[in-house]
């Protein structure tokens, strides 16, 4: 039983990420766009850079004020949340899965 909420988990991560290669790209996009101080801050390459990444988990998007940004933005940090914390729960499962037995 455990193994299979690990294995639910492992799809709510998957789930996260598809929705993150989504929103993240829209996001980079709108930056690159719209706020040219803050993407070349980003660096190129930003997709999975860790200050990149940091910068969305800490949110620091709505700093900006601007609207779109955080419509395009939140959504990605939601996603990026949820594959974290899926990949995290089910690779608790599976610990706790090989200790039980």
């Amino acid at each position: 039983m455990t193994l299979f909420f690990a294995l639910c988990f492992f799809g709510v991560a998957v789930a996260g990420f598809c929705a993150f290669v989504i929103f993240w790209p829209l996001t980079l996009v709108h930056l690159r766009d719209r706020h040219q101080a803050l993407a070349a801050a980003l660096g190129p390459g930003a997709f999975l850079k860790p200050a990149a990444l940091q910068w969305l988990l800490v949110r620091r998007y709505r700093d900006t004020g601007d609207r779109a940004l955080s419509g395009l933005a939140t959504p990605a940090w939601l996603a990026l949340l949820t594959l974290l914390i899926g990949l995290g729960m089910a690779a608790l499962l599976g610990l706790l899965s090989t200790v039980i037995q």
